[in-house]
């Protein structure tokens, strides 16, 4: 509200929600394209510094662990320590990439609705105020929505529950008897890590794990996108693409395994206050229940606009919510990953262009990835 009562709306043409990969792909291409930030577009992020979710990684993931972490368009990260954690290279990373294409994140912005406005265009409803858009791109991802599953008895345990997204490093579970939950990359991990400073491990899965023999290359990855992209296509719930690719077989898993910290038990059925239990009558007593379960789409805001399927998710073609073509979604499905975050993100670009210029049809690819950074 200004002085005198009246709503201020600050209108602009792209609205950028989140600066995690996704997020700063689509600002750069904005700017290849010729709108300024804070003029024609802006760039909204919760989080208190730039890093996206891997500032709030654990400090025992190192650089070096990282797998398939891509290059931001227009610059590469180079000379990196692999030691040093991950947290701070690809935070600082960010920053300076912000910083040289002078993207100007707006931080710390909470947005609390997505909503029609007048005018034919968006209303942007955040900490900072309100914003009316021609586009929004939506690049907020996954990491403020962690899947905790439920299971009978949960509420009973003694002992401490936390999430991949809580995790805080292996120290803290020394002498403890722990329980991972969950197949993917986090728990294997975590798992590896825990088992040697604690009491003791258990690890179970819902499904039996997969590994991945031999190289992971341009074919078999297109394969994994594209199970993905059928899941959104059809208004369902993406998985993400880690998920379909199955674990990688590398000399840590393989030494693991020899020495059975990935000896897998079936899902329990319900949680005891001292553990967990099967209806075959197995228990075991754990002190602690670490929920490597992975994280769900952080969409809500996007609610009002009732871009969802019956499915439960947001049907996407490309990048475009079909129910709503002002609406772009980057870092969602087949663009989880870091190389596709930076494809969805020209593509978002290309697309908001043709419909701020009213034309529907697809025009030329511009060649090449770079733009020169602003001058002082």
């Amino acid at each position: 509200m200004n002085d005198f009562g009246f709503e201020e709306v600050r209108a602009v043409d792209v609205v950028v929600i989140g600066a995690g990969q996704a997020g700063l792909s689509a600002a750069f291409h904005l700017r290849r394209a010729g709108l300024e930030p804070d003029r024609d577009f802006v760039v909204l992020d919760h989080a208190p510094e730039p890093g996206g979710a891997w500032q709030f990684r654990w400090p025992s993931l190192t650089y070096g662990k990282v797998h398939g972490m891509h290059a931001l368009p227009g610059m590469e990260l180079t000379g990196a320590d692999p030691a040093r954690p991950s947290s701070e290279v690809i935070g600082a990373y960010f920053d300076t990439y912000e910083r040289t294409f002078d993207l100007r994140v707006h931080r710390p912005v909470d947005v609390t609705a997505v909503r029609e406005g007048e005018g034919g265009r968006l209303r942007i409803e955040t900490s900072e105020g309100v914003y009316a858009t021609r586009a929004l791109i939506n690049a907020t991802g996954t990491w403020d929505r962690p899947f905790w599953p439920r299971y009978p008895g949960q509420e009973t345990f003694r002992g401490r529950q936390l999430h991949t997204a809580q995790y805080p490093g292996p120290e803290a579970f020394a002498g403890k008897r722990v329980l991972v939950v969950g197949g993917g990359a986090s728990g294997t991990q975590h798992l590896m890590e825990i088992a040697e400073v604690a009491a003791g491990t258990t690890w179970v899965t819902r499904r039996e794990p997969v590994y991945r023999e031999g190289p992971f290359g341009e074919v078999e990855g297109r394969a994994a996108v594209a199970l993905v992209e059928d899941r959104v296509r059809r208004g369902l719930p993406p998985q993400s693409v880690v998920s379909v690719t199955g674990l990688p077989l590398n000399d840590a898993i393989r030494a693991a395994r020899a020495r059975g910290i990935l000896d897998r038990l079936p899902m329990f059925d319900r949680i005891t206050p001292t553990g967990v239990a099967w209806d075959d009558g197995r228990t075991v007593d754990v002190d602690v229940i670490l929920w490597a379960t992975g994280f769900r789409a952080a969409i809500d805001h996007l609610a009002p606009l009732r871009l969802r399927e019956p499915g439960g998710g947001i049907q996407v073609e490309g990048t475009r919510a079909v129910r709503d073509e002002r609406v772009h979604l980057v870092g969602y499905g087949p663009s989880a990953s870091t190389i596709g975050a930076n494809r969805a993100g020209r593509a978002a670009v290309s697309d908001i262009r043709r419909l701020l210029s009213g034309d529907r049809e697809p025009d030329g690819e511009r060649d090449g990835d770079r733009v020169a950074a602003p001058t002082a």
